[in-house]
């Protein structure tokens, strides 16, 4: 199990204060199902609320800290990142070195709260998410008429200021995820200056003219984890009775009611208060059962939302979009928190050549595009292709400090026009270094990353690059 909840992509994000529980009920309903039943109910509840219990827990782990810092920030501020990520970067799996991340924890329970998203000539989107990881909306900074945002949640009734763009949340708990192209480590000034002209504060502060008057955020001990492990090392008592406090102020989407009619069979809901022995005895040991088994059941459940292409593969509709696909958010919640929608962005991934051996850095190899066959994108589109070692999912350090190629690289086609990018240890001979992605002598596997997809691309009828061993 600790494996399987160890290869969650993203130690980002949310979690958020929320004040003011509504009263409950004094008495439960009483499950009219056999224990089994009941335990077939509780694996559906847990699968439906995982999404939200992640989100909550990564956020109160960003959200802990009186001041912000480039790693965490209190509710309702920005936190920036400074850099690009390397290979000393740890603290996100499978970390990408194409943007510079901004991003805010919002709890819209007391106030709304407004966004400042400056206009720019370069790839710079802010996707919305809800508490249970569905894409509400994706602002891009290039192409919006507005530059003032205002989020504005459940139980909002107030006046929208004149010159911004209302975002109506159906949940108090939202992360947006600022993502801004870097094209490398001499623009990073460039992407710190567009920073600065982001920012975030509520709507009182915004009528009391108070902007740049920031609250202090609190810190406690406890909020420093891992979120996954803080999550999986609650008893089957502690985790559903968060996730019913949760729902009180995240409600489940009216899509949700047919599901939610069983999930209150065992007392699950925004208005329940959990009770553990109503599913018979043994239920710690049987919780950690559930747990153990989950990582093969949810694979087997969502193998139809795999796309293959060649030896790439990747997740698809309905990814960020998910309706009532509750295996496949909390899949994806798991192994990637926080994913684009595939309108936006499509991550391949390769663990084989094209022959289907497992990639090892004693062998080399070359990635092959057919000239003009490179990803097509939309306008200030872009794509990369990246090396991570398959034993930490991190980039693979090397001397020359280059984890990627991509649309920015100063690299070198064939006389045909076609491209050979080198995966291997050792540079390539000649011009064709610029070419070259160094790995190490370990298993390791390679993301593709395209960002505004062309809509061939979207409808996989691109055929992707052939990844050849050399002899």
């Amino acid at each position: 199990m600790r494996k399987f909840f160890y290869c969650i992509m993203c130690i980002l994000l949310s979690a958020l204060l929320f004040s003011g529980c509504t009263q409950i009920p004094e008495t439960n309903s009483q499950p009219d199902t056999t224990p089994q039943d009941c335990w077939d109910t509780v694996e559906q509840a847990f699968v439906f609320t995982l999404p939200l219990m992640l989100v909550d827990a990564t956020g109160s782990k960003m959200t802990n800290t009186v001041e912000p810092t480039s790693r965490q920030a209190p509710v309702n501020q920005l936190i920036h990142a400074e850099k690009l990520a390397d290979a000393n970067s740890k603290d996100v799996v499978t970390p990408n070195t194409d943007t510079v991340y901004s991003q805010v924890f919002l709890d819209l329970s007391q106030d709304a709260v407004i966004l400042e998203l400056p206009k720019t000539n370069r790839y710079c989107t802010a996707e919305i998410l809800d508490a249970y990881t569905n894409c509400i909306s994706i602002l891009d900074a290039a192409q919006e008429e507005y530059t003032k945002y205002i989020f504005t949640g459940k139980d909002f009734h107030g006046e929208i200021p004149e010159g911004m763009k209302q975002i109506e949340c159906t949940t108090d708990l939202n992360w947006i995820i600022i993502r801004t192209i870097c094209y490398d480590q001499d623009d990073l000034e460039n992407v710190h200056e567009l920073q600065k002209k982001m920012d975030t504060y509520t709507l009182t502060q915004y009528k009391n003219h108070t902007t740049d008057q920031k609250n202090h955020g609190t810190y406690s001990d406890d909020n420093e984890y891992i979120p996954v492990n803080h999550i999986m090392q609650m008893t089957l008592s502690e985790y559903f009775s968060k996730a019913n406090q949760l729902m009180k102020n995240n409600p489940p989407a009216a899509e949700d009611a047919e599901i939610m009619k069983i999930l209150k069979t065992i007392n699950v809901g925004p208005e329940m208060i959990f009770d553990a022995s109503l599913l018979g005895e043994n239920t710690d040991i049987k919780w950690k059962q559930m747990l153990n088994a989950e990582n093969e059941k949810l694979k087997e459940k969502t193998t139809g939302f795999s796309t293959v292409n060649g030896c790439w593969n990747y997740w698809g509709k309905p990814i960020a979009e998910f309706g009532t696909e509750y295996d496949y958010r909390a899949l994806v919640a798991l192994a990637g928190l926080g994913a684009n929608p595939i309108s936006m962005a499509i991550y391949p991934k390769a663990e084989t050549d094209s022959n289907g051996n497992v990639l090892n850095g004693n062998y080399n190899y070359i990635i092959h595009f057919d000239a003009n066959t490179l990803p097509k994108t939309k306008e200030q589109g872009f794509w990369s292709i990246t090396a991570y070692n398959n034993d930490d999912n991190l980039l693979i350090p090397n001397e020359i400090n280059r984890y990627c190629i991509n649309d920015r690289t100063d690299f070198t086609y064939n006389e045909d026009g076609s491209l050979d990018i080198y995966v291997q240890q050792e540079a390539p001979k000649g011009e064709n270094a610029n070419n070259w992605i160094p790995v190490g002598n370990e298993d390791f596997h390679l993301y593709m990353r395209i960002y505004k997809p062309d809509s061939s691309i979207i409808e996989n009828q691109w055929k992707y690059p052939e990844i050849i061993k050399q002899d």
